[in-house]
């Protein structure tokens, strides 16, 4: 029997000011997403910045509520970050770094975060 695994997003706008015009924040519109166990989920995150030189991270809380550093990507980056399960797709046209969690398994209900960084 398979199990539907609920994964939550944290949906909120994160704004960093630098400066008196440059602002830089991520948005994650997706409020949640529902898997079977063993497929693939995309989580989705919208960024805005003006430079060239950020990191994008990707975060997961687990239900106990411990934080952890899933995933890091360079906006410089030619290259798509990957680690065991977790990738993600940047495309700078866009201005979107989407989380793919592979082969999900129970252990990914949690809620995520969409993080850039300077």
């Amino acid at each position: 029997m398979s199990t539907v695994l609920p994964i939550l997003l944290w949906t909120a706008v994160s704004s960093i000011l630098l400066g008196a015009s440059t602002a830089e924040e991520v948005i994650q519109a997706q409020a949640s997403a529902s898997v079977q166990e063993g497929e693939a989920v995309t989580l989705k995150c919208k960024y805005s910045t003006t430079s060239t030189s950020v990191t994008l991270f990707w975060y997961k809380q687990s239900l106990s509520g411990k934080m952890g550093l899933l995933i890091r990507q360079d906006l410089y980056s030619q290259e798509n970050a990957r680690m065991d399960r977790y990738s993600v797709i940047l495309d700078k046209a866009e201005k979107s770094i989407n989380l793919t969690i592979s082969d999900s398994q129970l252990g990914d209900s949690a809620v995520y975060f969409c993080v850039l960084s300077d």
